[in-house]
């Protein structure tokens, strides 16, 4: 999440199920945020061990997907309302109603008396594809469309990812004034209808439901990043010259307590990835009021000399559209300010998908590596000199330490591959002058999966045609039912004495056993006759 937190204290392997407070300490933000995590892991846990991956309750299962023929048009999904869950995470379909607006009269359309108004197109109840409300799909882009070879499968994408008052200034308390910084940030649920080649999926002609799910369970478990990263704190070259602002055998050398962040901004294999890190979590933001060309007039250059943006600084050219796509942009360079005006000239035009519609709340969001580093590595040891830049984010080396800042080095695991999006959070403190990061019994800091983003993934319907689509959701029963006329005990006292009645009634019932006499003076029926 990209909040301004100190860092992140959750840790599922501990097994801890509360935050315990005690009097008189001083109260933090991981301490509230990791009561948060180990709340919603439970409910999610309990909820993904009754439901199972996916399903939804019966009768308000969610994401019923109807195929809509284009004609002329482009074709389209329509999506029911509804709930549904997916790895124990509730995503809501239901679309919102438009509300009930009160006229300048007083009246409102509801009242009989109010004057007739002139009628209004009637405000779609359900979701389609195209419009879907984190879905950002565009006409224009081909590769948006759905296929036009059958079949394909439609399927749900879920993940969370945190809001801030940059992108939702309804989070900020205007009573606390402009000058002061907004409070607490939001995680978010955030789904996706999308389509899937057929093709892509190892099926046969005439595959069953349960088939369709397997394959398509194989290729979301391919869509998971293999990298793996570690970090640690190492006493820099440069150390002996700088002014006695930290311990001198510090390892960790700068003056303040930061929460780094290390994230993959192009995917792929490492040939081909890059990532980006900030020593704010990725926090540091400027909301923009307007944009021409390369001058982007912003809201506020920052509240200090730490959280403001200077020339040479990289910045990413961000909105609600761009966040939710998920398809990184080339970062921009700062090439000029212009403080009286709050402008900043940018190193190119910002891509024409972004930052043109101030609903969407554009934003600058700033990270912290530069292209000219003081801060080498050791030859042999780490990735020596200025880091390497691509479309304004670093190259990944693999296989060897990178230095970020002040003793601040990064590790990346040869021979995996990087998924846009993912990241490492790396807590530095002057107190120790070292990082936060697990470490084994020798010291040796320990490779770690990113910590997100974690993407879930279930299958909605197999479109097989115009008008043809097999419905491949879950549903599940509710477990309540109604109470019984006695308690347990009664009714299985009640059971028993009606078993007791029923074999006295049968034992009553059966013919007399016959006698010796009846059998020749006891003889053995079964046996010969004497005469």
């Amino acid at each position: 999440m990209h909040a301004d937190i100190s860092r992140i204290t959750f840790r599922p392997d501990r097994h801890y199920s509360a935050v315990i407070a005690q009097q008189g300490r001083v109260q933090l933000d991981a301490d509230a945020n990791e009561q948060a995590a180990i709340q919603l892991l439970q409910t999610r846990t309990t909820a993904a061990d009754l439901i199972g991956q996916h399903g939804g309750p019966a009768g308000a299962t969610g994401f019923a997907l109807a195929f809509v023929g284009g004609g002329r048009e482009l074709d389209d999904l329509s999506i029911g309302g509804g709930r549904y869950y997916v790895d124990g995470i509730l995503v809501d379909a239901a679309r919102p109603g438009p509300g009930v607006p009160v006229a300048e009269d007083g009246h409102t359309a509801e009242d009989s008396d109010a004057p007739a108004a002139p009628a209004a197109p009637a405000s779609p109840v359900t979701w389609t594809y195209w419009d879907q409300p984190d879905g950002y799909r565009d006409p224009e882009r081909p590769g948006d469309r759905l296929p036009a070879q059958f079949p394909y499968l439609a399927y749900l994408k879920v993940w969370e990812r945190s809001v801030t008052a940059a992108e939702d200034p309804l989070l900020r308390e205007v009573a606390l004034g402009s000058a002061m910084p907004d409070t607490a940030a939001r995680l978010k649920v955030v789904w996706q209808v999308l389509p899937l080649a057929g093709a892509r999926l190892e099926v046969a002609d005439g595959a069953t439901k349960d088939q369709v799910r397997v394959a398509f369970g194989q290729w979301a478990a391919a869509q998971a990043s293999s990298a793996r990263m570690a970090a640690r704190s190492e006493r820099p070259d440069h150390a002996d010259e700088d002014p006695c602002l930290v311990k001198p055998d510090a390892r960790y050398r700068g003056p303040e307590n930061q929460m780094y962040r290390v994230e993959i901004h192009e995917g792929g294999t490492a040939k081909d990835a890059t990532f980006k890190w900030s020593r704010e979590n990725g926090s540091v933001t400027f909301p923009v009021d307007e944009l021409d060309g390369t001058w982007v007039e912003l809201a506020s250059l920052g509240s200090d000399d730490k959280l403001d943006l200077n020339v040479g600084d990289w910045v990413e050219f961000v909105d609600t559209a761009y966040t939710s796509r998920g398809e990184p942009l080339p970062l921009l360079r700062v090439e000029e300010l212009d403080l009286p005006g709050r402008r900043v000239r940018l190193s190119g035009e910002p891509d024409p998908s972004v930052g043109r519609r101030p609903a969407l709340h554009p934003f600058l969001r700033r990270w912290d590596h530069r292209t000219g580093s003081r801060h080498a590595g050791r030859p042999g040891r780490t990735k020596p000199g200025a880091p390497k830049l691509r479309g304004g984010a670093v190259r990944i080396e693999e296989g060897g330490w990178l230095p970020l800042e002040d003793g601040v080095f990064v590790f990346f695991e040869p021979g995996k591959s990087y998924r846009s999006g993912d990241f490492w959070t790396v807590p530095a403190r002057t107190a120790t002058g070292s990082v936060e990061w697990p470490t084994d019994a020798a010291r040796r800091p320990l490779l770690q999966a990113p910590a997100g983003i974690q993407v879930h993934y279930a299958p909605l319907a197999w479109v097989l045609g115009e008008g043809s689509a097999v419905d491949l959701r879950m549903t599940f029963g509710q477990l309540a039912a109604g109470i019984p006329a006695a308690d347990e005990e009664a009714l299985a006292a009640e059971a028993s004495a009606e078993a007791e009645a029923t074999a006295a009634e049968r034992a009553d019932a059966a013919p007399p056993a016959a006698g010796p006499d009846a059998q020749g003076g006891g003889q053995d029926d079964a046996g010969p006759l004497e005469n």
